[in-house]
């Protein structure tokens, strides 16, 4: 099993995540984002879309980390990283959308490099943007949490919710987001940086 990634990629971020939670042995493939790797003719002819992060398992050619996941999901069902309950998995899943869908493709590095190439917004700008869809979908997340009688999002144990949480939080942190307004997020956040599926995939620890 291969993986191509970039380490400080939220996306990225969250399929190591998973491998670790499921105890799978990968061999990691770099592809820096600064350096433009991630359009070089190589990379490209493994995934035309020239985003990481992509894996590779048993020849299969696999994108987009949420497909990622839910596919390791069904081929290496154990440890799960969804609940057993019809509806619980459903809102588990709704909140790794709030991130995947609603957060993270506003932020990410091409559209923030088109906010100060071609659009000639200022760094300043950019800033603002960031910050601003951030402090929306993580206020939808921590709403949704709120409250929970649970260690993680969803369950007392880490889940698909969880995965995804995590690599927007510390986004976050590089951006410098005041953090105060998400205490069960921060909660959450702690019991992940516990264990050590998470703490190996860290941006710092690859």
């Amino acid at each position: 099993m291969k993986l191509y990634d970039y380490s400080k990629s939220s996306a990225s971020y969250r399929v190591r995540i998973a491998l670790n939670v499921k105890g799978l042995s990968y061999q990691p493939q770099s592809v820096s984002l600064l350096d433009g790797d991630q359009k070089s003719d190589g990379y490209m002819a493994i995934n035309p879309s020239g985003l990481v992060p992509t894996l590779v398992d048993n020849g299969q050619v696999l994108t987009q980390s949420l497909a990622i996941i839910e596919y390791l999901e069904e081929v290496y069902p154990s440890p799960s990283i969804l609940p057993t309950d019809s509806a619980a998995r459903a809102k588990c899943r709704a909140l790794a959308l709030d991130i995947a869908c609603d957060t993270h493709p506003l932020n990410n590095l091409r559209v923030l490099k088109h906010l100060t190439g071609p659009m000639g917004h200022s760094e300043d700008e950019k800033l603002d943007w960031y910050l601003h869809w951030l402090r929306i979908g993580l206020s939808a997340v921590e709403k949704k949490v709120e409250g929970t009688q649970t260690a993680f999002c969803c369950d007392d144990m880490p889940t698909l919710a969880d995965i995804f949480l995590i690599p927007q939080l510390f986004n976050a942190r590089r951006y410098h987001l005041d953090l105060t307004p998400y205490p069960t997020l921060k909660k959450i956040e702690q019991h992940c940086q516990a264990l050590p599926a998470f703490e190996q995939a860290h941006p710092d620890n690859v």
